[in-house]
């Protein structure tokens, strides 16, 4: 059952609910969809998002890559509604993902040095 008082406090103007988020459409510099926000990955200690993971292609969630994004990485546009990232679809197809049938180990520090190396490099980040 819904929850009249919560349900209605998603939303200030510096604060969102992650919830809000998730489905939340990512672009490109030049408006290209890549895709949508999925879920993030927070940090436990400090409760700082590290990285949104995005999904991209497939059909009704079969098929999917998913691509953990540095969170730095997104901008929110009020504009297009979703958040602006400094990559082109080719670049993105190129950057670590992964799939359903394929997750990755967030424990292997390895993992997501990758990441972040990738989006340095990339991005200039």
């Amino acid at each position: 059952m819904a929850d009249p008082i919560t349900d209605k406090i998603d939303e200030t103007h510096e604060l969102i609910a992650s919830d809000k988020v998730e489905g939340t459409a990512v672009y490109s510099r030049a408006n290209e969809k890549l895709g949508t926000v999925n879920h993030f990955m927070v940090d436990k200690r400090t409760g700082h998002v590290a990285y949104a993971v995005m999904s991209f292609g497939g059909f009704l969630g079969l098929g999917s890559r998913y691509h953990p994004l540095p969170w730095s990485a997104l901008t929110y546009d009020p504009n297009l509604g979703g958040y602006v990232v400094d990559l082109t679809p080719e670049q993105l197809k190129s950057a670590p993902s992964y799939t359903s049938e394929a997750l990755p180990n967030w424990d292997d520090q390895v993992y997501s040095h990758r990441i972040d190396e990738y989006y340095e490099g990339t991005m200039g980040h």
